[in-house]
């Protein structure tokens, strides 16, 4: 079989070339051995191939399969620059509590290695609680994100909230200085006012997802929600939370009553989820002005322009 990138992956692997040489060089090395490693991991774990999911992930390859007892499951491919082997160390200590389940936690080795492959069991992936209304959508994915926060394990494994934003603020702070507006300029200087207040009296540390949203919790048979694709980092719930507020940004913009309706939505997810609400919205303001004005960076200026102005309401 073909294993063809979907355009949605490609698009991404596109805005990873923008980011710099070495973006460049390690996406194009990763896209041009892709068909082999794909036929590889799926000959080394007997696999039966059923296609490959479109529009699919913005950074990995997903091929929905069939293991060989007809069990159907999901092999997902992802570069080094995904980080895969932390989702995998992640998904291994939740154990499919909120999430989906790794189902070859020994991943099987050939001479040349399989890192970045994850086998994991199939859910519904063209079913996500995005397709609930609103409210419930929000609700659902609410209730889903708080079984994922537990204790990290007990070997450091996993980046921190601080390491992580310290490596966004760098970057926040070139691309302003390589010219991105003084509208810009002022709310990165806010987001980094921000992060550098909430740091300074950090929260628990527990295991997030990383990278939560709507669309990433998908329909299951076990139970009716799961989380997929964590970027899993370790840190205060509000910093996990703070993505889930500015989702369907678009539907919020185009709202008269957006900067209403986005400070109503902060006030709620942090009162169902027990988290402050001032610390919430300085970790939503950080990382609206971090995806905003890295959009501008890969060449998404209508992106940018949504999400900037959303993080002008906070």
């Amino acid at each position: 079989m073909a294993f063809e990138p979907p355009q949605r992956l490609l698009r991404a692997l596109g805005e990873t070339r923008r980011s710099g040489p070495e973006g460049a060089d390690e996406a194009d090395e990763w896209l041009e051995s892709l068909p082999e490693l794909a036929r590889r991991a799926v000959a080394l774990r007997e696999l039966t191939v059923d296609r490959v999911q479109a529009p699919g992930g913005r950074s990995s390859l997903v091929v929905l399969v069939r293991r060989a007892d007809g069990t159907p499951a999901v092999l997902k491919l992802a570069p080094e620059r995904a980080r895969p082997e932390a989702e995998r160390a992640a998904l291994a200590h939740w154990e499919g509590r909120g999430a989906v389940r790794l189902l070859d936690a020994d991943a099987p080795q050939d001479d040349s290695g399989t890192d970045g492959v994850l086998l994991l069991e199939r859910l519904h992936p063209d079913v996500s609680v995005r397709s609930l209304p609103e409210a419930k959508a929000l609700l659902e994915a609410a209730g889903t994100l708080r079984r994922l926060w537990v204790e990290p394990p007990a070997e450091p494994v996993f980046e921190t909230v601080a390491e992580r934003t310290g490596r966004q603020a760098e970057a926040m702070r070139a691309t302003v200085a390589a010219g991105t507006g003084a509208e810009a300029a002022a709310l990165v200087d806010a987001a980094l006012a921000a992060r550098e207040e909430l740091l300074a009296q950090p929260g628990e540390a527990l295991l997030l997802h990383g990278t939560f949203r709507q669309s990433k919790v998908l329909a299951g048979e076990r139970v009716p929600w799961l989380a997929v694709g964590p970027d899993p980092v370790v840190g205060e719930c509000a910093f996990d939370l703070a993505r889930l507020v500015r989702d369907r940004v678009e539907d919020l913009i185009a709202s008269p009553s957006g900067p209403s309706i986005t400070r109503r939505r902060i006030k709620r997810l942090a009162e169902s989820l027990e988290v402050d609400q001032a610390r919430l919205r300085g970790w939503t303001l950080f990382r609206a002005v971090e995806s905003g004005v890295r959009a501008a960076r890969v060449g998404r200026p209508q992106d940018s322009e949504l999400l900037l102005e959303f993080a002008g309401w906070l």
